[in-house]
């Protein structure tokens, strides 16, 4: 179950919004100091973001609340990587994260009627 809604995420945000938005990356490679694949999609949003804190949100939901520190710490070390290696803009990262919890509530809410 985790796996498709991880897709299903992923395909939404890279596929959907990203072409929607086209927001052009803070550098082409990235910070010279990383090796950082160049990326083939646009900037905004973040795709690493909302994909961690999409599974941050359901692992918390089925883990309970004391995994929360745990599974949230690691997306925001994913989210702010993000930045740190100049792929993406910070606003691109907090876009990001906003659209894994807004579709991780979706997610939940259709799983729960299932």
């Amino acid at each position: 179950m985790f796996s498709a809604l991880i897709g299903a995420e992923s395909l939404i945000v890279n596929q959907g919004l990203k072409r929607v938005f086209r927001r052009v990356r803070p550098t082409e490679m990235g910070d010279p100091r990383f090796p950082v694949r160049k990326p083939s999609t646009s900037s905004f949003p973040s795709g690493h973001a909302s994909a961690a804190f999409f599974a941050a949100s359901l692992l918390t939901h089925w883990g309970g609340a004391r995994t929360a520190p745990l599974w949230f710490g690691a997306a925001g070390v994913v989210a702010t990587s993000r930045a740190y290696v100049r792929i993406h803009h910070p606003s691109d990262i907090v876009g990001g994260a906003a659209v894994g919890l807004a579709l991780a509530g979706v997610a939940k809410a259709a799983v729960q009627r299932l």
